[in-house]
């Protein structure tokens, strides 16, 4: 076995805001309702021509820029998403072929919020077990299309993103030292989506019945939410042998200011330490992580030897952790534009 680690990220979010303000004209909300329950102020729409393959590719382009690798380099395509530009073919084939990296296998997973992590876990496998060299994970999504902006409920939570991590192999010990993936199906009720394939096919049925779009039982997900992420970076952190005091930045799934911070107390993380960006975003589900760990990697909030947790739930339901010491070197802050960052002309070297 060797070790795996991540060498490059990127993130992209559409131009467009959609504020508080601007839900409050679409709904029956406000702005203080909104922030108080969520901590969301605003979050980002994908253009109408703009489907989740298209942000993906942005998203990519940025971590494999950052790598300091070619796309035909790419072994695996891994995209986790809820919201492919279709069923078939895949959001991942469709990516592959925009990016040119022909030469790979390029599959989908549906892991909702949680899809990011499982896909680092695929890589982690894949990379130490020796049957890639090079995995690209993105979790994008474009949520604005399955979310039913009459239900104040869930209209204020969702938006649109694409997060991207290239994972190549190193050392044993370093990298990605520990994965902790789990599903329980009796829960899938707490977040679906009711129609729209071989269970409940489009009709028009279905479609005056809104039953193509997001719900979710919001009271029955939040106790679920907190100890499942708890639980897991405790596991990742014991098996990497760590303690939760030692954590250096903790990433957890962007879905509501109330549950992070239980996170954050339950694991006695210091606040400076855990990423928040859903004032910014909203709950961009399989995007949100790999979105935090771009910013956090290009404002230079991680260096070697760092310690890295990054957990998540989701519906399914999913939930899971990931434990990582960093390798690359510290980069620069730099400056960045509306969408995400920047490219740099030459990629940061890489910690051996």
């Amino acid at each position: 076995m060797r070790g795996a680690t991540i060498i490059g990220t990127g993130r992209y979010v559409p131009e467009k805001v959609l504020s508080n303000h601007d839900l409050e004209q679409m709904v029956d909300t406000s702005d203080e309702w909104i922030l108080e329950r969520t901590g969301i102020r605003e979050r980002r729409i994908a253009a109408p021509e703009q489907a989740a393959s298209d942000l993906a590719f942005m998203a990519a382009q940025r971590a494999l820029a950052m790598a300091g690798i070619e796309a035909t380099t790419i072994d695996h395509i891994i995209v986790a998403t809820t919201s492919p530009d279709r069923l078939l073919p895949s959001c991942a084939c469709t990516l592959q072929h925009k990016l040119g990296a022909s030469g790979s296998a390029a599959y989908d997973v549906f892991a909702a919020c949680s899809g990011f992590v499982f896909g680092l876990g695929i890589a982690n496998g894949l990379v130490a077990g020796g049957v890639a060299n090079h995995v690209l994970v993105v979790g994008v999504e474009v949520l604005s299309r399955i979310t039913d902006y009459a239900d104040r409920n869930t209209a204020v939570l969702f938006g649109d993103a694409a997060g991207a991590a290239v994972v190549k192999s190193c050392e044993p010990g370093r990298g990605i030292l520990a994965v902790d993936m789990h599903s329980d199906g009796e829960l899938g009720a707490v977040l679906e989506i009711p129609a729209g394939i071989s269970r409940n096919p489009a009709s028009e049925e279905t479609v005056r019945g809104r039953q193509h779009f997001i719900r979710m039982q919001g009271k029955k997900l939040f106790p679920f939410a907190v100890r499942s992420m708890e639980d897991s970076v405790r596991k990742v952190v014991a098996a990497s042998g760590w303690s939760p005091g030692e954590i250096d930045l903790c990433i957890p799934h962007q879905a509501n200011l109330r549950i992070i911070d239980a996170v954050r107390e339950r694991l006695a993380v210091p606040e400076e330490r855990m990423v928040v960006n859903i004032d910014r975003y909203g709950n961009t589900s399989s995007a949100s992580i790999g979105v935090a760990l771009d910013e956090c990697v290009r404002a230079g909030r991680l260096g070697p030897g760092d310690k890295l947790a990054m957990c998540a739930f989701g519906g399914g339901a999913t939930w899971g952790a990931v434990a990582v010491s960093w390798t690359r070197e510290r980069l620069a802050p730099e400056p960045h534009d509306v969408t995400g960052g920047t490219i740099s002309a030459t990629a940061a070297p890489v910690a051996e």
